[in-house]
């Protein structure tokens, strides 16, 4: 079974060779014109699709029946299986708020730009990751004031 994050990494890699060669958003033109917003809107979608379709997958999986392992060992091993699946899909129910989010911020016209700061989070993070909401900078300041607030 895979992880979470690599399973997360090969939907939103399957999204984007759905969308096709035909366009990528490029630095050469104005950020977050209208062909840009379509692309991250149209990927953001089928990222979407697809979280629900793997999600479909294991509910079937699990109305199929019980598991029957006859030794105790591949039981557990089947159940503990059962238990990262699960928890993946729950960490996907969450990406799919975010993804909702993004979305919206598209509607409203804030999508790539950092809710700190204002600045333009950038076509490479946005690529990478197209539910980010701050820049590579406010992301790890962010982070620190966390670690700082978890260490006290």
């Amino acid at each position: 079974m895979a992880t979470a994050a690599s399973e997360e990494i090969d939907i939103l890699a399957k999204a984007k060779r759905i969308l096709g060669p035909d366009y990528t958003p490029s630095e050469d033109e104005p950020y977050m014109n209208e062909k840009q917003q379509n692309y991250f809107r149209m990927l953001l979608l089928e990222w979407k699709r697809s979280i629900h379709q793997a999600a479909g997958q294991t509910l079937q999986s699990l109305q199929d029946g019980p598991i029957r392992e006859p030794d105790l060992n591949d039981r557990a091993s089947s159940e503990t299986d059962w238990g990262i699946e699960l928890r993946t899909r729950d960490r996907q129910r969450k990406l799919i708020s975010k993804i909702d989010a993004a979305l919206r911020r598209i509607d409203a016209g804030e999508y790539g730009y950092c809710e700190v700061t204002g600045d333009p989070i950038g076509l490479r993070r946005l690529i990478a990751r197209p539910v980010a909401t701050m820049t590579v900078e406010a992301q790890e300041a962010h982070e620190r004031r966390e670690k700082i607030s978890r260490d006290d």
